[in-house]
């Protein structure tokens, strides 16, 4: 009871608080707390827009009475576990709006009365008053609802006071309790009575007029040191005189056949909900079912909770028998140890029996019962470990609603499963159960809970639940979502915390009956697979719970905590035809990028020269600079079209080579080797020449090889300086005849960086003089030069004509 007021003023606080008071709707609720705080006196500075204080469990002793002047808009006042004595309530006439006031578990011994005319709640229990603390003044508090009292006795002229107050709970919580006139509860008017009796006290006769009392009735502290009526004086309480409909006795400790007294006495009253919690029996039975009289009851529930046994030895069979041969609706043992549960072997009326958190067995649907009535059933936290058995048992019964919850359950695929089509709701939570449950199912289950078991998959092969609406299957071992096409109804899904990856398009496809899908803190890959899913969310009317926090990336791991939502996945990547359209379109634009580069700028030109060039600068790191000018061989290479061949025979050799053979010429027809091809030559050429001579003519610029010539001149690498090329213009070029991949070409004769061949032969001696000081340099020793004249004279005559034919124009 005392849970129940902390709870009632949690819930009066709180709705203050964050409401508003209906009086001043613009003011909001402030509260102070100086609880625990071992004040002895109440603090002066309290805050004046104060509405709710907090003052219990402190030192105070006694109140001022200009204590609480300054908190006018006070409405809540605990004063709970303090040590005062005296109570005058005048002291509280400035608190014109005081609803509640709780002054329990203080020392008081009097309390002068005072008219506070708002007051709904006041607790004066577990004081130390010896006779009822009321008077004339109490009664004019006419919008009292709640009333808290204690004293030693208790009189009819007490309550007389107060009798005509329509109260909606009486709480009478005793420290001591040492007479009680008969007769005096049942004057008091109220919905609920509560009464907390002392340590050994005799509650018999408070029980029986406390049920001539109030609709509800709950009695604390009931031992068995009481005397208990006898049968005589139970026949003369009447169903006429009794009230009570709802009985509660809580902290029993009580002897078996004691027990079994106050159940039948409470059998023949107008009790029809009877639940007895935080029990301890002791003793042996001599009492059971046979000596109990079921006759002449309005009983329809027994709740029996929190039950312990002080000695092993008594037989609890009798315990149960005598409770299921009760003609009752609703039955319920649990938190009592129970190992197994006895039935009569004729037909019951329970329509709702709750064994939760025993020890019950299979040993239980071994046995035959006959429950013809029975709806619901609740056997959570047991032992229970066959499923098949459970369902033999339930298809003789019309059960609606099973809960087998935190059992030991199985199933394996031969066993049978027979269930009535009547179960619509079953809960197999926290069990053992694999795959092979769903084989195992009622038809007709609208809302099933198989959460914390060992699924892995929902086999395509399990019966159709055409029903099913409401389905978790949270906390187990699924890698993907289940499809629908077994659950056509089903609309309500949770799979929380499995192991799905990427939920798979089955899903999205079946499902379109589910509204509510709770799939968070599962370790999602966020690949293409998951794109379906997680448009979910925006482009359909599934509500996600928990979106979009607990909707989070596990893989791939630079993605490892990124929500769900948050991720990009492009459409080209997700979309496999897309992707080879775009694939297509792009190696399409690349072609013609390639085609055309290689038609307009020749590409395949500059990627042989590269090539070339490649191969020649790998050969150079491999050779030193001193191996470099040993192989120079010659002053000159020379580079022309075979058009200018007539030129460069009668005019540009014999001027330049004399008879001293101070300058060394390379030419094709002397020093082609048949055994390389035609740029193999062309590069030995250039590395054994100091300068490289080109002559340059229209018909120069159209021809390939020379361009080849040219290029790899210009790029030679055998040359640390850069004046190795000397260009002789023959003839005029026109600069629109000179290819775009001859732009260096371009640019010297832009530049003029030439020797122009003279149309005046008078100005011819002066060209070959400036042509042979541009040649002019010391090549190689006499003998290098001898040697180089004898390989000349050896193969002019042999390799002349084959570099006639091969050396022709390219265009």
């Amino acid at each position: 009871m005392r849970l129940i007021r902390n709870i009632y003023i949690f819930c009066s606080i709180v709705m203050t608080v964050e409401g508003e008071a209906p009086e001043l709707p613009e003011e909001r609720e402030l509260m102070t707390n100086c609880s625990n705080m071992s004040l002895r006196k109440v603090p002066a500075d309290l805050t004046p827009a104060t509405t709710t204080l907090d003052l219990s469990y402190n030192l105070l002793f006694q109140l001022q009475s200009s204590d609480f002047h300054s908190v006018s808009k006070l409405k809540v006042l605990i004063l709970c576990h303090n040590r005062i004595q005296q109570l005058n309530l005048k002291t509280f006439e400035f608190n014109k709006e005081l609803r509640y006031l709780d002054l329990s578990n203080n020392r008081l011994k009097s309390v002068t009365w005072y008219l506070l005319a708002g007051l709904r709640y006041l607790d004066l229990s577990f004081n130390d008053f010896d006779t009822m603390p009321i008077c004339e003044e109490a009664g004019n508090m006419s919008h009292l609802e709640i009333l808290g009292l204690s004293g030693a006795k208790i009189q009819k002229s007490d309550f007389q006071k107060i009798a005509h107050l329509h109260l909606n709970t009486v709480f009478l919580g005793f420290r001591t309790l040492s007479h009680y006139e008969e007769g005096s509860l049942p004057i008091l008017n109220t919905t609920k009575l509560h009464i907390v009796l002392p340590m050994d006290t005799n509650f018999w006769v408070l029980l029986r007029d406390g049920i001539k009392t109030s609709k509800i009735l709950e009695m604390t502290n009931i031992d068995g040191k009481s005397q208990f009526v006898s049968y005589e004086m139970q026949q003369n309480l009447s169903l006429e005189n009794a009230k009570t409909s709802v009985l509660l006795l809580n902290k029993v400790d009580l002897l078996w056949d004691d027990l079994f007294h106050i159940l039948q006495f409470v059998w023949h009253t107008s009790v029809e909900h009877f639940q007895i919690q935080n029990v301890t029996f002791g003793g042996k039975a001599y009492l059971d079912h046979n000596s109990f009289d079921y006759s002449n009851t309005v009983m329809r529930t027994i709740k029996l909770e929190h039950v312990h046994f002080r000695v092993f030895y008594i037989q609890q069979d009798k315990i149960y028998l005598l409770l299921t041969k009760m003609d009752i609706e609703n039955l319920t043992i649990s938190n009592a140890q129970m190992p197994h549960v006895l039935f009569p072997n004729y037909p019951t009326k329970f329509q709702y029996l709750n064994f939760a958190n025993n020890i019950l067995t299979d040993e239980l649907f071994k046995r035959i019962i006959q429950l013809p009535h029975l709806k619901t059933l609740i056997l959570n936290s047991n032992k229970l470990e066959t499923l098949s058995l459970v369902s033999c048992f339930a298809n003789n019964t019309p059960l609606e609603h099973l809960d087998l919850s935190q059992n030991l359950l199985q199933h394996k695929n031969d066993e049978n499963c027979s269930w009535p089509e009547t179960v619509v709701n079953m809960n197999l939570s926290y069990n053992k159960l694999s795959d092979s449950v769903f084989r195992c199912l009622p038809k007709g289950i609208q809302i099933l809970d198989l959460n914390n078991n060992q699924i892995q998959t929902v086999p395509k092969e399990t019966i159709h639940l055409m029903a099913l609406r409401e389905l978790n299957i949270a906390f187990n071992f699924l890698t993907d979502l289940p499809g629908c096409s077994h659950f056509s109804r089903l609309s309500i899904l949770n799979v929380e915390m499995n192991l799905i990856l990427s939920p798979s398009l089955d899903f999205v496809q079946s499902c379109q009956e589910v509204k509510t899908l709770n799939a968070g803190r599962n370790p999602f890959q966020c690949t293409c697979e998951l794109k379906n899913f997680i448009q979910l969310e925006t482009y359909s009317e599934v509500m996600m719970v928990g979106w979009s926090d607990s909707y989070t990336c596990e893989y791939p791991l630079n993605l490892r905590g990124t929500r769900l939502k948050d991720v990009h996945l492009p459409e080209v990547s997700c979309n496999t035809a897309l992707l080879i359209v775009t694939i297509v379109v792009i190696m399409l634009v690349l072609g013609l990028a390639v085609a055309f580069c290689c038609l307009h700028f020749d590409l395949p030109w500059y990627f042989r020269m590269l090539g070339q060039c490649t191969q020649t600068w790998h050969r150079v790191r491999r050779t030193t600079q001193e191996q470099l000018k040993r192989n120079v061989r010659f002053h000159a290479f020379i580079s022309y079209s075979e058009h200018d061949s007539l030129w460069v025979k009668n005019e540009l050799i014999p001027n330049l080579e004399k008879e001293d053979g101070s300058i060394l010429i390379c030419l094709y027809e002397r020093y082609f080797d048949p055994g390389k091809s035609i740029s193999e030559n062309i590069v030995s050429f250039i590395e054994k020449s100091y300068k490289s001579i080109f002559v340059l003519s229209p018909n120069f610029v159209q021809n390939e090889w020379c361009h080849y010539e040219f290029y790899f001149a210009h790029h030679n690498l055998f040359h640390e300086n850069s004046d190795h090329i000397i260009l002789i213009l023959l003839e005029p070029i026109p600069f629109y005849c000179i290819p775009t991949r001859c732009h260096k070409l371009k640019t010297l004769l832009e530049e003029k960086a030439y020797l122009e061949w003279p149309k005046d032969r008078c100005k011819c001696r002066l060209f070959w003089a400036n042509l042979r000081v541009a040649i002019n340099v010391n090549v190689s020793t006499t003998r290098e030069m001898y040697e180089l004249q004898t390989f000349t004279e050896l193969n002019e005559e042999s390799r002349g004509s084959t570099v006639s034919l091969m050396r022709t124009d390219c265009l």
